[in-house]
């Protein structure tokens, strides 16, 4: 701990007002009325605060007699006051919230569930509220505390009641009573009766501070009057014996007061006097046999608060291990209230605090209740009636869990942890505002009180759980500052004043946090507000005059630990960190006076830190938030930009400030020197009300290049080295250009408004200036209207853009008829007589005049013949150069209305001549001969693919007549060669989606017999992806075989590809066309898709003895891989086809097709070697074996064996070739045989488990739970005079069969009854219970009876309900041993598996080639996500 020392500006008066704004309104106390203002609230806090000031009531020491008293205050030197006013008057250690390091005690448990939710990080809200509140220890109470236990045996502390004064019980039985000075005054009881009592548990002081209520450990209670210090009263019959006093209130009645014991009950104890004496009666208010009350909390209302109709019901709060409870004393008792807790650690503490708050400027009470990590606040308010409502307001979610709960005042609560760690919380924002860890203060906990341990320890477990973290009578509040117990101290706790809380920060060296924390004080947005008071204009004057002082003290300090050497950069960062901050808060303060003289002439001082200041300002002016400064600061920002070389800056800067107070001339040429056009405009604009003059100058760098010829917007460019220059004037150009639209829209340049009286006189002026016959100073050579001149050069389009937006704004009196007639006209003469334009600027030109022309309120007169003169112009150059510019600028001067100045049929011939097929376009279009743009589609190179589109959209898009749509289409049949050579594909989309009955048509006209290829393989090939529905296409089988015919003639390794996706053509007809060009592959496979397989057959084994003969008699030259290649390929397919076909062919079949092909594979290797010289023996060995073992799947091995050995070649001992094939018989023979067994093997293991298992399951008998039917309640024996059944399920159930069937727990099925548990169906009516195999296995409806009877199963969905009549019926023994083995045994069956096994062993073992995927393998149970292999029988399971 350390003491705060003085601080200049320290407030001296510590006010507990909550500055709450809203609450200023002022509404008057009325009884009825439940009305009151916050101030009233904060009046009576200020009050509560007053009545503890020692130095306004300066209570004078007391005489004390040489007894306990004196004893006590025998080491003290100085009586110290616990209410801390100023730090520099008392002796007192003031705890700084943010000096702790050390965790609690509490927080050491690793394993408590609380410790480990303070892992979560917690919010740095130092840094936003400073330290919000103020921890002092009370020297003289806790000195006095500790002297009592060792001189006088006082034991240790155990209980504090605060009110003016403060008691505090100890475990010895006294009271010690101190005064606002930290004076013992009284020392109740002796520790004799302490001895009889206990320990005191539970302490009360009442409103006017003359009786002190104290609950014993043992159960007693004691009232005592604090003026005398005598025995008023000793009550040991308010509650029952051997249960300690947890608590003891008083009420705002002073003959009322609540206790609650450790049984959980609660007591109203009436104090009465009769005939002098004093008697006092209990009333059990809550039991706890219904649940164990272990908190409670009566409201109290403040002295100006007495009259509020809530106080008459004398309101009381208790918290049970269960629920919440709100009850009115009187005038009856009556509960109000109840709310039962959710779920929640039942270690944790119930807590209640009663607060009065303003809710829509109404003040009623609030009640906080907690337990564990959940507030809830609920608003208490009275109706007209007279009835109390509770409503729940927002409720407050931590992550921590409490022990306490303390209202500060109506916006502020102090929480207190399971760690010992306070919170500070804003109620309405929820936000936490301050941490504290209290560790230190070894805080007194009331956990033998809970557990009763003074009387035996007869209490509830859960209530002794609860109270092991129970502090409730450890920590009182009073007046806005909250006293802590310790087992050697006392501590209390206050909110800082607003004044102070700054000031902390700045003894930390926070200054900009100290700023941060001010101005939110400033702006009403802190939080726990505790010194300002008055009106909001009052209060922002003050915080700002200790705002300014502490501005002053951070400029110092800049300039004071500036660091003398280095580099310039360390101290640049360094200003920079803290000049932007005095910048900004002088702003915000809006004290430009104090930013532009004082800190401004301090900051003068050092040259890096008045750079600094400076560019701060840069972004303030640029946003306009900176007006007005002074002109020294203005001339010094301009010079330092200019020294640092910023002059974009400074440029930016000029055209935001007010330069009026400048040297203008400078100014001026600064900017022309440095290039600043925007501020040069700006400065005469604003500074002389010149708008002329900055044309003129532009004028003159801009005019030059372009009277030379050059053109400064195209991208023509020169040498590199003049890059700059021509890039320099593109910008002052295009600056120009919008100066002069801003000019003559009324705008000012760059931003803002010309002022509205000079709008016209501006507009005139530009006018006048841009129609000047000459500029000032011309030169003779000069030619006239040198400055419409220049822009129309410059850049054409946008200069009469600008003209046209001028255009649009002028009133249409005289005078501006006039000036636009006139720039017409000017515009003519300049661009029309000369021939320096390009055919787009005059193009533009006329497109401007036209559209100026076509207006409504056109006043314009442009003479014809210049119209005429530019379609001349464009179409009749004297170059073909720039023909789509030309074409271009024309169809937009006709889309701008151009159209009505030219007579129709010479624009059209014009536009044939000088091809402009868009301009022919526009024409037909209007005259909808549409044919004819066809023709202009097809002769325009750059659009002649967009026909298609255009033809598709005239045909389908409604709107066209009939007869333009044939006109159309015969155009384009027409056409239709060139349609197809430009993109075959859309030619044959068109077709088929608009004329699909005309396709032979269109195969006569295309007499080209590619054409016609390429058209028919993407109308029919759907592999060509023309977007056509091939079944809607009506294409006879001729035109198939037609397009067939043709891809054999010029694409022959696609027609077997393209005939398997074809449909309609005819099988005869297409052999006979395959076979005309000898395409054997095809035919093969037309004939197997006719049925013809031997014939397919026969042709492949032509192909591949042909094949074979080749690579016998070649010569050593010929390609010897092409030949084998060949080879391979034709067999690979030979053998594909005997695949596809084998399996649906008997054996005689099957050996007619594969003999023949091991014959012709094996014919070349009986050959001498002197017959073929160049035979590859390894390679058609090879094959051959591909061929033997592809055959393997279809003939039986066998029959190949006879047949090689039957060759003469093979039969004369020559088996070396077939040993492989041998081998891999005998082991396909093994594999099978031991696949064999194995299955044996399993199926006998399978068939010997399942009897096994059946037969000791109809031998099992079954225990029943208890002697007595589970309905009637009677034991069995005593009614077996009845002959009644007895039946016993595999539950454990036993039932009298007459009992059953009154509850109809039978089924008649087949004849047989069956049963059903009574008690297991019934309480699980919701589930279905035969459909559920958990619930079977559990026995709830599985029966067995003594009398056996079949197990009932009522879903409708069991096979065993429906079996018909005639299938044999198993007995009740059967079924329930068959149905307690599918339950036992789940899965797919080894007979299922293996049955799988063989179905994907032998499709694998013919079908190698077969690209077909669907087949057992691919809907198989081994991937089933259920699927479990069971490599052991499942053990059998007991019931």
């Amino acid at each position: 701990m350390e003491n705060e020392p003085d601080y200049e500006n320290v407030e001296q008066r510590l006010c507990a007002e909550s500055t709450e704004e809203e609450l200023n309104k002022s509404f008057s106390l009325e009884a009825s009325l439940s009305k009151f203002s916050y101030i009233d609230l904060d009046k009576e806090l200020e009050l509560k605060n007053d009545l503890i000031d020692d130095k306004e009531f300066d209570i004078p020491q007391v005489d004390t007699p040489p007894t306990l008293e004196s004893i006590l205050n025998e080491t003290d030197d100085e009586e110290e006051s616990f209410v801390l006013e100023d730090p520099t008057l008392l002796n007192i250690d003031t705890i700084d919230s943010h000096s702790y390091d050390t965790s609690s005690v509490a927080s050491s448990d690793s394993g408590d569930r609380t410790n480990l939710k303070r892992k979560k990080k917690l919010p740095d809200s130092f840094s936003l509220h400073g330290s919000v509140m103020r921890h002092s220890l009370l020297k003289g109470i806790s000195a006095q505390i500790v002297s009592a236990a060792d001189k006088v045996d006082a034991g240790l502390p155990t209980a504090i009641a605060v009110s003016s004064l403060i008691a505090v019980g100890t475990s010895h039985g006294l009271a010690l009573i101190f005064d606002q000075n930290q004076a013992l005054r009284l020392c109740l009881g002796n520790t004799s009766v302490g001895g009889q009592y206990g320990a005191i548990s539970a302490l009360s002081i009442n409103n006017d501070c003359s009786r002190l209520l104290c609950g014993f450990a043992k159960g007693q209670i004691t009232m005592w009057d604090l003026a005398s210090g005598k025995l008023l009263r000793s009550i040991t019959d308010a509650h029952p014996p051997g249960t300690a006093i947890l608590h003891i209130k008083f009420t705002d009645d002073p003959t009322l007061a609540i206790c609650n014991d450790s049984g959980g009950s609660v007591f109203e104890l009436t104090f009465k006097r009769v005939m002098g004496v004093r008697t006092c009666e209990s009333r059990c208010l809550f039991s706890g046999s219904k649940g164990e009350v272990c908190c409670i909390e009566p409201l109290h209302s403040k002295p100006e608060l007495k009259d509020h109709p809530i106080t008459q019901f004398s309101l009381l709060a208790m918290a049970s291990l269960t629920k919440i409870l709100v009850i009115g004393l009187k005038p009856s008792l009556k509960v109000w209230m109840t709310f039962p807790y959710g779920r929640m650690d039942p270690s944790s503490v119930p807590l209640l605090a009663w607060h009065f708050v303003a809710v829509h400027n109404y003040v009623n009470p609030m009640l906080a209740f907690c337990r564990g990590d959940v507030v809830h606040f609920l608003l208490v308010k009275r109706d007209e009636s007279g009835a109390i409502h509770v409503t729940k307001q927002k409720h407050l979610h931590l992550y921590y869990d409490l022990i306490n709960f303390t209202w500060i005042n109506s916006r502020t609560v102090v929480l207190l942890d399971s760690v010992e760690k306070l919170h500070v919380i804003d109620r309405q924002t929820q936000e936490e505002l301050e941490t504290v860890e209290i560790s230190e203060v070894q805080l007194v906990y009331n956990s033998s009180h809970f557990k009763s341990l003074a009387t035996g320890g007869n209490v509830s477990q859960a209530l002794a759980l609860v109270g092991e973290k129970a502090c409730y009578q450890s920590i009182s509040s009073y007046g806005g500052q909250i006293f802590y117990l310790g087992t050697k101290s006392v501590y209390v706790m206050m909110l800082r004043s607003w004044r102070e809380r700054v000031d902390h920060l700045l003894k930390q060296d926070c200054l900009t946090e100290a700023l941060a924390l001010a101005w939110s004080f400033h702006e009403g947005k802190a939080k726990a507000v505790v010194g300002l008071s008055g009106d909001a204009s009052k209060r922002k004057a003050i915080v700002a005059d200790r705002m300014v002082e502490i501005l002053f003290h951070y400029a110092d300090r800049a300039l004071k630990k500036c660091p003398d050497q280095g580099k310039i950069q360390v101290m640049e960062q360094h200003f920079q960190d803290m000049v932007p901050v005095i910048v900004d808060y002088c702003l915000l303060l809006q004290r430009k006076d104090l930013l532009f003289s004082q800190m401004y002439d301090k900051l003068s001082e050092n040259s890096v830190a008045k750079g600094v200041f400076l560019e701060c300002l840069e972004p303030y002016i640029l946003s306009d938030k900176l007006v007005g400064m002074t002109p020294q600061v203005m001339k010094d920002l301009i010079v330092h930009f200019q020294d640092k070389k910023l002059m974009e800056n400074v440029e930016a800067l000029i055209v935001h400030m007010d330069i009026t107070s400048l040297d203008i001339q400078q100014v001026v040429l600064m900017c022309w020197e440095n290039r600043l056009y925007d501020a040069m405009i700006y400065v005469y604009n604003r500074g002389m009300n010149e708008f002329i003059s900055p044309m003129e100058k532009l004028f003159r760098v801009i005019s030059p290049p372009l009277n030379a010829g050059r053109t400064l917007t195209g991208f023509e460019r020169l040498a590199e080295d003049t890059f700059s220059v021509l890039d320099e004037q593109v910008v002052m150009g295009n600056k120009l250009l919008v100066y002069i639209s801003c000019c003559l829209a009324g705008r000012a340049y760059p931003l803002g408004d010309i002022p509205e009286d000079l709008v016209p006189v501006v507009k005139n002026q530009v006018f006048e200036f841009l129609i000047r016959l000459h500029s000032v100073e011309a030169s003779p050579e000069e030619e006239i209207y040198p400055y419409v001149r220049t822009l129309l050069h410059f850049d054409t389009r946008e200069f009469l853009n600008v003209l046209a937006l001028t255009f649009e704004d002028f009133k249409n009196d005289k005078q501006a008829v006039e000036y636009q007639q006139r720039i017409v006209d000017i515009l003519l003469k300049v661009m029309v007589e000369n021939s320096d334009f390009t055919p787009s600027q005059v193009g533009c030109l006329f497109t401007f005049l036209a559209r100026q022309l076509a207006k409504p309120d056109n006043t314009l007169f442009v003479n014809r013949t210049l119209f005429d003169q530019v379609l001349e112009f464009l179409c009749s150059p004297d170059d073909d150069s720039r023909h789509s510019e030309r074409q271009q600028v024309l169809l937009e001067l006709l889309q701008a209305g151009g159209i009505v100045q030219f007579e129709e049929g010479r624009l059209i011939r014009m536009a044939e001549k000088a091809e402009f097929y868009q301009i022919c376009e526009f024409m037909y279009e209007r005259e909808h001969q549409y044919d004819k743009i066809i023709d202009c589609y097809l002769r325009d190179p750059l659009r002649e693919e967009e026909v298609f589109n255009y033809i598709h959209n005239i045909l389908s898009i409604p709107g066209h007549s009939a007869e333009e749509k044939q006109s159309v289409w015969q155009k384009a049949m027409d056409h239709i060669e060139e349609l197809v050579s430009l993109k075959p594909c859309k030619a044959a989309e068109l077709v088929a989606t608009h004329f699909s009955e005309q396709i032979e048509t269109v195969i006569k006209k295309l007499q080209n017999q590619v054409l016609l290829f390429k058209f028919l393989r993407s109308l029919l090939d759907p592999r060509e992806g023309i977007h056509v529905n091939q079944e809607s296409l009506q294409v006879s089988p001729s035109v198939t075989e037609q397009f067939i015919e043709l891809l054999c003639q010029f694409d022959p390794n696609q027609v077997i590809e393209t005939l398997q996706v074809l449909e309609c053509y005819r099988l005869e007809e297409t052999i006979q066309i395959t076979q005309k060009y000898q395409l054997d592959e095809v035919t093969a496979y037309l004939l197997e898709k006719k049925g013809d397989v031997h014939g397919a057959f026969l042709i492949m084994l032509k192909r591949l003895q042909s094949k074979l003969q080749q690579i016998t008699h070649q010569d050593e030259k010929a390609k010897e891989d092409l030949s084998l290649k060949d080879v391979e390929d034709t067999m690979v397919q030979t053998i594909a086809l005997c695949q596809r076909n084998s399996h649906n062919l008997n054996q005689q079949q099957r050996e007619a097709l594969w003999f023949p092909l091991l014959e012709a594979m094996m014919a070349p290797q009986k050959l001498p070697a002197s017959a073929a010289p160049h035979l590859h023996p390894e390679a058609l060995r090879s094959l051959t074996m591909q061929v033997l073992n592809s055959m393997a799947a279809f003939i039986a091995l066998p029959s190949i064996l006879q047949r090689i050995l039957q060759d003469p070649v093979y039969g004369k001992g020559k088996l070396g070739e077939i040993q492989g094939l041998i081998l891999g018989m005998l082991d396909t023979f093994n594999y099978e045989q031991t696949l064999l067994e194995t299955t044996t093997s399993l199926l006998n293991q399978d068939l010997h488990w399942s009897l096994c298992n059946l037969r000791a399951s109809v031998t099992r008998g079954l225990n029943p739970k208890q002697d007595y039917c589970s309905i009637c309640l009677q034991q069995y024996k005593r009614r077996q005079e009845m002959a009644d059944e007895i039946i016993v399920f595999s539950c454990g159930h036993l039932y009298h069969s007459f009992c059953l069937q009154n509850k109809e727990c039978t089924m008649e099925t087949e004849g047989q009854t069956r049963w059903t548990c009574y008690k297991c169906s019934s309480s699980n009516k919701v589930g279905k219970l035969s459909e559920n195999s958990s619930e079977i296995k559990k026995g709830k409806t599985a029966p067995l009876q003594v009398k056996m009877s079949p197990p009932c199963h009522p879903s409708k969905g069991d096979p065993a309900v429906k079996k018909a009549a005639s299938e044999p019926v198993l007995d009740p023994q059967q079924i329930q041993a068959f149905d307690q083995l599918c339950r036992l045994y789940r899965g797919s069956s080894r007979l299922a598996l293996l049955t799988e096994l063989s179905q994907n062993r032998s499709s694998d073992s013919y079908r190698p080639f077969s690209g077909s995927q669907s087949g057992p393998a691919f809907n198989s149970i081994f991937q089933n996500e259920n699927f479990q292999l069971q490599l052991i029988p499942p053990p059998v399971t007991e019931d």
